[in-house]
């Protein structure tokens, strides 16, 4: 067994990482004297590197490393202590601001510039490959390894070459497909650079390599390697990227018509193709088949002290689960897959995740930015009212229909208990009350309760804090204007009711889910929605269609897992509906994950989502004037509240570094 700690922490695509200093974020910009990747010779000489493959666990070893170049996903924000995000999905998003510009957020802010790219991953991707092709390579020279074990190490390297492709292209858009082998550590610069291929022509690379690997990765793993890539999660990445590339950003899109290589040719096709929307919903179909993945949930508890699973609203149908909520507990069955709750071995949604993340991961790079300062952080992280907004009423109405009272800041004035153990409490307004399940498994609002049921300390005001987010209230740190709530609202997804951050407490390891199956579902459908006719795969013999039926029953899935009222096949049958409703269920379900960032650009939203004004309630407020406070205000008085997009802003610029180093490439619009 390889022996290097707290890989699990580090990436969970491919298993044990070994925990390694690999200093390389300058490979690329060494002058054109320099050798491509002259760094490589410090590590490994050829003797070395052949011995990598006489013995089992030092090519394990050698794998590990190369998962290791990829930062850790499941730091979406960063913190206020050094934690560096690795993407900048976590607050590049419109879910959430802090007063600061980090990295993570400053392209929302024009910090961002070609000599000042704040993320350049392209060296250590590169790298990545040519690691990737030396285990190809060189495999078969390991007579240590069963046959079983050769297609699991071969699996394992089509996945990661494929995934440190997906992981530029998800940023950069087109980028340089290498040829299949490794070049030499003294290769020549000139002879080691290449113009970077077609949107088109990265896809297609990166989908067979993935569609590969899931041809050699077994099915599923014993439970103490669970979180090595499967099947499954190569046919996953697969079709996420086939959905990206079936979207608007990237198909048919004129924007980039004058963006094209030394050949003429357009790096992103200029015609609308439909029938990428069915080759995306093939391969999610091909994942729904193999029957291994469910929708999580959790049994509805019915206690007999009127404190278990709330009733079900009219509107929501009382069948068991998948063609109702009757069997289960909305809040729960969502909760729990983000709280630590359960070990990931046993969710069957998690078809690729991050194990074991605390404090550096698990969503946020660390609790402060969420917790209150009373319960010893800082409540910094600020939910806008353009998520808040979007989470429904309880019976499925858009809080657009909820009536005045229900809008209200007047208190509800009752506590109560639901689900065995989410407290309410009765400071809270009307609307932050009654509102559909998520909104309480992912928000924190004023007046909600921080339970830190494992404080062992002598303030016994800790346990059950009711949160304060007035001016002057105890929610915030109120000697220093950065560590203060901006909106009124926080996320607590990924908070269990356990979780105190202090030396008297404990804080649950959580585990952060990279793919889940209700993206397969939804991707499904939204592939489903958009294509034409019928298609095809030829290779794996799957026809797909617009079947209103499978949408209705695929997407509802994921309504009544929620608590909320199933769509009909009305619904499903008008395209335009069906396209608002599959934005609506995404924004939601997958909030804090990620994923908005990424949606936003596919679908050309995200010009019109960032150029509105950042909206929150007015904490400007003290507790006297609790009216006030519930106003809703435009916040434009801080850098961090005036985001701002132009259309450059749908793709990365390339660093200069990266750029100066291959002379063959050109600068992605706008950035130059």
């Amino acid at each position: 067994m390889i022996k290097f700690g707290n890989y699990k922490r580090k990436f969970g695509l491919l298993g044990k990482i070994a925990i390694i200093a690999v200093v390389f974020g300058s490979s690329f910009i060494f002058g054109s004297c320099e050798k491509y990747l002259d760094i490589e010779k410090y590590v490994y000489d050829q003797t070395t590197l052949d011995s990598i493959f006489l013995s089992r666990s030092r090519t394990e070893e050698y794998i590990n490393g190369a998962a290791a170049l990829l930062p850790n996903e499941s730091v979406l924000t960063g913190n206020d202590w050094g934690v560096v995000a690795t993407l900048p999905s976590g607050l590049g998003s419109d879910e959430g601001i802090v007063p600061n510009v980090w990295a993570s957020n400053a392209i929302l802010y024009d910090e961002v510039t070609e000599t000042n790219s704040r993320y350049n991953p392209w060296p250590n991707c590169y790298k990545g490959i040519r690691k990737a092709n030396i285990i190809l390579e060189n495999i078969s020279k390991n007579k240590e390894l069963t046959e079983m074990e050769m297609r699991d190490f071969m699996g394992r390297a089509y996945y990661l070459r494929a995934y440190f492709y997906f992981y530029m292209v998800r940023l950069y858009g087109p980028v340089v497909i290498l040829p299949d082998r490794a070049f030499e550590t003294d290769e020549d610069v000139a002879n080691a650079s290449f113009e970077r291929s077609t949107y088109d022509e990265c896809v297609e690379k990166i989908c067979a390599d993935f569609e590969t690997a899931a041809n050699l990765l077994p099915g599923d793993r014993i439970e103490s390697m669970q979180y090595l890539p499967t099947k499954g999660a190569a046919l996953a990445f697969k079709a996420r990227l086939q959905l990206y590339a079936a979207s608007p950003l990237f198909n048919g899109n004129t924007y980039y018509a004058d963006w094209k290589d030394s050949q003429g040719r357009n790096f992103i096709a200029q015609t609308e193709d439909k029938a990428k929307w069915g080759k995306a919903a093939a391969t999610f179909k091909r994942i729904i088949d193999l029957n291994k993945y469910a929708i999580h949930t959790v049994t509805k508890l019915d206690n007999g002290k009127g404190t278990g699973t709330w009733p079900l609203p009219e509107t929501v149908s009382d069948a068991d689960f998948p063609n109702g909520a009757g069997n289960i507990d909305p809040y729960k069955s969502y909760k729990t897959l983000f709280d630590g709750t359960y070990q990931p071995n046993i969710v069957k949604e998690y078809i690729s995740y991050i194990p074991s993340a605390v404090g550096g991961g698990a969503g946020y790079g660390d609790y402060r930015i969420v917790t209150p300062s009373k319960v010893f952080g800082n409540a910094m992280y600020s939910v806008t009212l353009d998520l808040i907004d979007e989470y429904r009423m309880a019976d499925g109405r858009a809080f657009s229909e909820a009536t005045p009272e229900e809008k209200s800041w007047n208190a509800v004035g009752q506590d109560a208990t639901f689900s065995g153990d989410y407290r309410l409490s009765g400071l809270r307004a009307h609307r932050d009350n009654g509102r559909e399940p998520r909104f309480y498994a992912s928000i924190g609002f004023n007046a909600c309760v921080w339970p830190c049921t494992s404080y062992r300390g002598s303030d016994s005001s800790v346990k059950n804090y009711v949160t304060d987010y007035y001016s002057g209230g105890s929610a915030s740190n109120l000697n220093d204007n950065n560590h203060r709530n901006r909106t009124g609202y926080t996320n607590r997804k990924y908070v269990n009711q356990d979780d105190c951050i202090v030396w008297e407490g404990t804080c649950k390891a959580k585990t952060y889910p990279m793919f889940r199956y209700a993206e397969v579902l939804l991707g499904y459908v939204e592939a489903m929605n958009e294509m034409e006719g019928s298609y095809t795969d030829e290779e794996a013999q799957v026809t797909v269609t617009r079947d209103v039926d499978q949408m209705v029953s695929y997407f509802n899935q994921i309504r009544y897992r929620a608590g909320q009222p199933g769509i009909t096949a009305a619904d499903a049958s008008d395209q335009a509906t069906m396209r608002n409703l599959i934005k609506h269920e995404r924004q939601i379900e997958f909030a804090f994950e990620g994923q908005r960032f990424w949606d936003l650009r596919r679908w050309k939203d995200a010009y019109e989502v960032y150029n509105r004004p950042v909206r929150g309630l007015d904490v400007s407020a003290s507790q006297s004037q609790r009216e006030q406070f519930y106003t809703e205000r435009v916040w434009n008085t801080e850098k961090t509240m005036k985001r701002t997009f132009s259309n450059k802003m749908y793709l990365w610029p390339l660093d200069r570094n990266v750029l100066r180093k291959n002379g063959k490439l050109v600068q992605n619009p706008g950035w130059q």
